[in-house]
């Protein structure tokens, strides 16, 4: 069993920054590749950004150029650092986990996931 716990979320004004962490516990197995979905109300879980155990990152093209996802494999943690939100980038956000060196972009690839943390951005 994989423990991840989120953390940072928050109310935010359009054009402001976040920064969202998840860290991970329990059996993980190195190599694992890590992710953010995020889940607006009445819409489907995507994809926001994931991250290989290696460091090659994946965007969505939504938050190309305003979203960075790192990790620090020594600490077993992830982060994601959002610059110039916008009222639309308002959702859950949940980290999730898979074993492996390579990344996934569907949650289905996922085998363990956060318990989410709210990002509310105002206009």
């Amino acid at each position: 069993q994989v423990l991840l716990v989120e953390s940072g979320g928050g109310l935010v004004q359009a054009g402001g920054s976040l920064r969202l962490s998840c860290a991970a516990s329990g059996r993980t197995s190195t190599p694992y590749a890590m992710a953010w979905f995020r889940q607006a109300p009445g819409k489907e879980r995507d994809i926001v950004a994931a991250i290989s155990w290696g460091g090659s990152p994946y965007y969505a093209d939504s938050v190309k150029g305003r979203f960075i996802i790192s990790r620090d494999n020594a600490k077993n943690t992830m982060y994601l650092r959002m610059n110039t939100l916008k009222p639309e980038d308002t959702a859950v956000y949940y980290c999730a986990y898979r074993g492996g060196d390579g990344f996934g972009v569907v949650s289905m690839e996922y085998a363990y996931w956060g318990q989410g943390t709210q990002v509310t951005v105002s206009s």
